[in-house]
């Protein structure tokens, strides 16, 4: 006999809690469910923090839904500003910083993840800023506008759409990254330079190869020696799962909550969708956090089938985009370890790298190419194997590798 299912409790108020809410209302769940978030906002997606959200002064936060559409439409209960902090997997039960309880059937972690915090700056003499919630994100717009001496603290993606943003604004822009190029663990070489060139231009400042060392009133002192001017430090050095809930129900939770493709964690009735999930990846062959929009929303709709009786895999490869200045910049699968192929005239600004590793098509890159990237990720997530040489050749169309053959 089916087991019933009347109460779902989602740990997280973001993209992922609410896309499964969703999921779950369109497939016909009708018991209830109710949605918990540290936040005092409603649901919204994270990438507008680092792009829109830091282009224009008088752009307004973009929320999933309004309130009413969640309470009224959904009939959705949604607890904003409401930390869960503790779980009963015995009981069936969650509980809040202020005290409360509510029960469950079945639990969904979309908790998340947290900045990595820099410990030098822990008592700076300077203003020392994160950028993952809405209110950081207008926090560094007023910045912007006030043409802030601004330093960086990481180059990835997070960090270097915000420097764009400020360039763009007018700041004064330093960017420290403590490897030797940008992005190693995304992008080739090549790209990372086209990037770094492109910042360049638009009068950013990079130091490589060196970390923050210290703080003094208007300036950061680095590992090499140097001394940096700033009004502002903001750090990107990565983010880490939001693990408390996981571990008081016994989860391992440093790298993340396991799951398998269903979102099932080793507590029965306790999922995980998100930021925060470990899940396989066939193009990395290894268990990964896959920390995008994509899959915050994606593997979310996929755990919220599972969670009301359907059954149902999430295999989907890792897919992210960044927009820096002219350049549109999409990643997907894994590009490290492969030989690469090019499609395209790197000196022209559009095109495509495609990462192999023997036959297997586990990854690739584009640059201004959406279209490409478009059939490259078709082609990724249905295992095609074209052959090296059509890969290689500039006439042959992508479409034909996903063509019975």
């Amino acid at each position: 006999m089916a087991e019933t299912i009347n109460d779902i409790v989602i740990a997280g108020a973001g993209q992922a809690g609410a896309r499964a809410a969703e999921a779950m209302r369109a497939r016909g769940f009708k018991g209830s469910i109710t949605m918990i978030g540290e936040e005092p906002h409603l649901p919204y997606e994270r990438p507008q923090l680092s792009k829109a959200l830091l282009q224009s002064s008088d752009t307004p936060v973009a929320y999933i839904k309004p309130s009413r559409d969640w309470t009224q439409t959904l009939d959705v209960r949604i607890e904003t500003g409401a930390a869960v902090i503790d779980c009963d997997a015995d009981r069936r039960t969650v509980s809040t910083a202020d005290g409360r309880s509510f029960a469950f059937d079945r639990l969904l972690l979309a908790t998340g993840t947290r900045p990595r915090r820099l410990s030098v700056l822990e008592d700076a003499e300077i203003d020392v800023q994160y950028l993952r919630n809405v209110d950081d994100a207008l926090g560094f717009r007023r910045h912007i506008e006030a043409r802030s001496r601004i330093a960086i603290v990481g180059g990835g993606v997070i960090g270097l759409e915000a420097a764009c943003a400020a360039a763009k604004g007018g700041c004064r822009v330093t960017v420290i990254e403590s490897d030797e190029r940008l992005l190693s663990r995304a992008f080739p070489a090549l790209v990372s330079d086209l990037v770094a060139t492109r910042h360049r231009n638009h009068g950013v400042t990079f130091v490589f190869g060196a970390t923050v060392a210290g703080s003094a009133p208007g300036s950061v002192r680095l590992s090499n020696g140097a001394t940096i001017a700033a009004d502002l430090v903001l750090v990107g050095i990565g983010v880490a799962p939001s693990g408390d809930l996981a571990a008081r129900l016994g989860l391992p939770c440093a790298d993340g909550v396991a799951v398998d493709a269903s979102g099932r964690t080793a507590v029965p009735d306790v999922f995980c969708a998100g930021d925060a999930a470990l899940q396989w990846s066939r193009c990395h062959g290894r268990a990964i956090r896959v920390e995008t929009w994509a899959n915050a929303q994606n593997q979310a709709i996929a755990v919220a089938a599972n969670m009301i009786g359907e059954t149902r895999e999430y295999s989907d490869p890792p897919w992210f985009w960044t927009d820096q200045y002219d350049l549109n910049i999409q990643v997907t699968g894994d590009m490290r370890d492969a030989d690469h192929i090019a499609r395209g005239d790197p000196t022209g600004g559009r095109f495509s790298i495609i990462a192999l590793r023997g036959n297997e098509l586990v990854g690739a890159l584009s640059v201004n190419a959406a279209k490409d990237m478009a059939m490259l990720r078709r082609i990724i997530a249905a295992g095609a194997t074209p052959l090296r040489a059509d890969l290689e050749s500039p006439r042959y169309d992508l479409r034909a590798a996903l063509k019975p053959q």
